[in-house]
């Protein structure tokens, strides 16, 4: 969020709404910003709303993740309040927000002036190129997650009127678990990607169907793929329907064997609300099949959310590159260099302790832009041991801005972090990691620098970010109707404080006993000595691990210990 000094005007209240479209003056000035992102490679739907706001409306949006049609909860008001208390302390302004749905809409300060709209737009542009061209946003493209949001809303309402209080439990407790959703699931049931190498059906085909029985030998199954292979170069987008015209010829069945085996698939990996919706005796019964409605809404919510939450360092480091870029070559700011300096630096500045990821974002698409242009991104490169060639090496390839593009559709902050992180980066940035140790003699911690090694530096990172646990149903373990959860142990353990009470909600959601099995530290005599710690950070080398089973039965919680973990 951006942040500048405060506002003159004055600020309404927080109940009468003053949210309104931009006048005309500011949207011919957005409109010369789109022509020039456009003419830089940008990629957008033409149609975008932008509305003004104050401050007050954007601390009411910003509990609802900016969407003004997302359905009403108590936690939304709690959290309302809580910024309120912050915003009487600490008065600021934020620039802008920007939300992906169709139209992309984007909300700015009541008192920009025409300079901060244009370098704010071109950080929004950003934005939603991103949001429209990364893969991991495809689950979202095909619809209008605004007006899905306000359906979902008015069905809520109507429902609390009838239901009362029963409405918000149900949302409760389906919010305690919304993190465990299959994203990375429905992604895979979603049509191929653009200029992805066959379709579903493709690989069924050459990976199931053809290696089924003794349909056909080695030497005939490289003929198949050189047969679709010419299909593809003589007929092009067209390859792939002239190639299975042939094979419905050859095997009538395979159609047929097709469509059952995505029957068969469909299903299989559910998550853990869908398992409820579609599994649950309790919400099958005629007085409960409401509450399935609330849960699928609030799913479905969490599923569009996913993917922002998955690219955060490159999404702000995205937006960030173009604002500069594009700023910066704009005829209509001049006058402006020291305000926009200004402002940017606060936004994309490294911080020496902590993340920025705007900060970090925008390096990396420096660097990798740079990788291209000089060709660095290559085996010949990887290959050099000696540190003054590699600092003059210049293939002069000049393929940078097309390779950022590239890296924008196809990764997530973790393939982003994980490729591009290496020594190279972080010795140009200064970056370290930063520890922090109890100073005995002046009594105050004291921070410092533990590492400058990339490995360390890109293992925080990669701590860092989201990665909810990784739970799926055991349908062969569990008595007398028992959900029977399985914790796939990946190295850290769930938080036990949130254990009984999601533990209750999802009891009460199946209608019957629940267990869930994860791994959890063994206590030992020495874990007390923490308390005492004078270096913060370092984790215990000898932990010991073992499993145990949660049951919750009549809103009870018991723990179990089964074994140690292997």
């Amino acid at each position: 969020v951006y942040r500048c000094p405060n506002s003159k005007f004055q600020v309404s209240s927080v109940k009468k709404k003053t949210m309104e479209l931009i006048d005309q003056h500011t949207k011919k000035i957005m409109e010369g910003c789109k022509e020039r992102a456009l003419n830089a490679g940008l990629r957008f739907e033409n149609e975008t709303l932008e509305s003004i706001v104050t401050n007050r409306d954007l601390i009411e949006l910003t509990p609802k993740v900016m969407f003004p049609t997302l359905y009403d909860y108590w936690v939304h008001d709690v959290e309302v309040l809580k910024e309120k208390g912050r915003y009487e302390l600490y008065p600021s302004n934020p620039y802008e927000t920007v939300i992906n749905t169709r139209p992309a809409i984007s909300f700015y300060n009541d008192n920009n002036p025409d300079w901060m709209n244009v370098m704010i737009f071109y950080h929004v542009l950003g934005h939603v190129d991103f949001f429209q061209n990364n893969f991991y946003f495809r689950n979202t493209w095909d619809y209008d997650f605004s007006g899905r949001a306000l359906s979902d809303k008015r069905m809520i309402a109507g429902l609390r009127s009838e239901k009362g209080r029963w409405v918000d439990y149900i949302i409760e407790f389906s919010r305690s678990i919304d993190n465990l959703v299959g994203y990375y699931h429905e992604l895979s049931t979603i049509d191929p990607l653009p200029g992805a190498d066959g379709s579903e059906r493709l690989n069924y085909y050459f990976d199931v169907f053809l290696q089924s029985g003794d349909k056909l030998k080695i030497s005939d199954y490289i003929k198949e793929i050189e047969r679709y292979n010419t299909c593809m170069r003589t007929d092009g987008e067209s390859g792939e329907k002239t190639f299975f015209s042939e094979i419905n010829k050859i095997y009538p069945e395979f159609e047929a064997r097709y469509r059952k085996s995505r029957k068969e698939t469909d299903g299989r990996k559910l998550d853990l609300l869908q398992y409820l919706i579609e599994n649950s005796d309790f919400l099958a019964k005629e007085e409960n099949r409401w509450m399935k409605t609330v849960i699928e809404a609030i799913r479905s919510t969490s599923v569009f959310l996913q993917p922002q939450i998955r690219t955060k360092i490159m999404n702000e480091g995205w937006a960030s590159y173009w604002h500069e870029k594009l700023f910066l070559q704009d005829d209509r700011i001049g006058g402006h260099e020291v305000d926009f300096a200004r402002t940017h630096a606060g936004v994309t500045s490294l911080p020496r302790v902590g993340l920025n990821p705007y900060a970090l974002g925008m390096r990396l698409f420096y660097y990798i832009e740079e990788l291209g242009d000089k060709g660095k991104y290559s085996i010949e490169f990887r290959r050099l041991t000696d540190t003054d060639q590699r600092r003059h090496y210049d293939a002069g390839n000049g393929q940078g801005r097309e390779f950022i593009f590239k890296i924008r559709e196809t990764l997530s902050d973790f393939t982003f972090v994980n490729t591009f992180v290496d020594q190279e980066f972080t010795d140009q940035n200064k970056l370290f990691v930063a520890g922090k140790r109890l100073n005995r003699d002046r009594m105050v911690w004291e921070y410092y620098v533990k590492s400058r090694k990339a490995n360390d530096y890109r293992k925080m990172l990669l701590d860092s970010l989201y990665h909810p646990p990784h739970i799926e149903i055991d349908r062969s373990r569990g008595e007398d109707n028992t959900l029977y959860m399985v914790h796939h142990f990946e190295g850290k353990p769930l938080v036990r404080d949130f254990i009984a009470n999601t533990m209750i909600g999802i009891e009460y959601l199946w209608g019957s006993p629940v267990q869930l099995e994860t791994s959890e530290v063994i206590p030992s005599a020495a874990a007390p000595a923490a308390v005492g710690a004078t270096q913060e950070g370092e984790a215990p080398k000898d932990l010991k691990w073992e499993r145990v089973v949660y049951t919750s039965k009549n809103k009870e919680l018991t723990r179990e210990v089964i074994g140690k973990q292997g």
